[in-house]
């Protein structure tokens, strides 16, 4: 919407809206000059500037939406939260915790012009005024492959070269977008590779397609190869895996299960044992 029209919608003077958003008060896009609001950000936006009544509104539901990581999964279910694991994507996750179907999602989305993880992405699809984000781990994304590497796949450059199937997660997911990102330095659109129609949805469903003899690779983690007997190729590439939440929920029950979980020597040891980085583990990385 320009600002005109944002101005009807909101029923606010012209003014009013140049002086809030020169304030950093609504959400909006700099173009050439000129001011654009997205109305589905200024929706959200005034959805988390509601005042609401004594009695409040029902808390979401307590279910963790995003990435699919095995540790992480594994983490919920041992500290005992009770959050139900919805996990089909990065993307998904935050889009399902910014329209209040979830108390928590994970994400580990790059910015492939800048390099960055996950705190744009953030911005852009959740602009409450309380959100927080804590670094679940950091780990190292590679090739699964079939046990003994019979392709010799070493790099993504193999895969082209070899014209090896691939295993996908859904358009949204970290893994996927970081997929794309490697093709594209390569010169080469995803598409134009062989792969298998059925998408993964989550780590462990595209190590069972490769398991299976369906696919030659995916692009996931070594917990994932690891729990079904694959091999796994490195490609020092190793990214922040992040929590979000908004600051009212971080001291539910379920929430603090997790979190107190998260800074135990059994924890500890299960990251080590599974290649997970977990020195940064629980650290705030991003407080609105």
């Amino acid at each position: 919407m320009t600002t005109a029209e944002l101005a009807a919608y909101l029923r606010l003077k012209e003014r009013t809206v140049y002086e809030m958003a020169g304030k950093g008060q609504l959400p909006c896009t700099r173009a050439t000059g000129k001011l654009l609001f997205s109305r589905r950000l200024v929706d959200r936006w005034l959805e988390a500037h509601t005042e609401l009544p004594a009695q409040g509104i029902a808390p979401p539901p307590p279910i963790y939406a995003g990435s699919s990581d095995p540790l992480l999964e594994w983490a919920l279910r041992a500290s005992g939260s009770g959050l139900a694991v919805l996990a089909s994507g990065s993307q998904d996750g935050l889009e399902r915790f910014a329209r209040g179907e979830a108390v928590m999602a994970g994400v580990h989305i790059l910015e492939p012009e800048s390099g960055a993880y996950n705190i744009d992405a953030v911005r852009r699809t959740a602009p409450f005024p309380d959100v927080v984000a804590i670094r679940f781990c950091t780990r190292e994304q590679g090739l699964i492959v079939r046990a003994g590497n019979p392709l010799e796949l070493a790099r993504v450059a193999d895969c082209v070269a070899r014209g090896a199937r691939l295993a996908l997660r859904p358009e949204g997911a970290g893994s996927r977008i970081l997929l794309e990102t490697l093709l594209a330095r390569e010169g080469v659109a995803l598409e134009a590779l062989p792969h298998v129609d059925r998408i993964a949805q989550t780590q462990e469903d595209l190590a069972a397609l490769i398991a299976a003899g369906e696919a030659d690779v995916g692009l996931g983690v070594a917990a994932a190869a690891q729990v079904t007997g694959l091999a796994f190729v490195p490609l020092e590439i190793v990214e922040p895996f992040d929590l979000v939440m908004r600051r009212r929920d971080y001291f539910e029950p379920a929430v603090q299960a997790l979190v107190a979980f998260l800074g135990t020597a059994t924890f500890a040891d299960r990251a080590r044992a599974l290649g997970y980085r977990a020195g940064e583990t629980g650290r705030v990385v991003y407080n609105a």
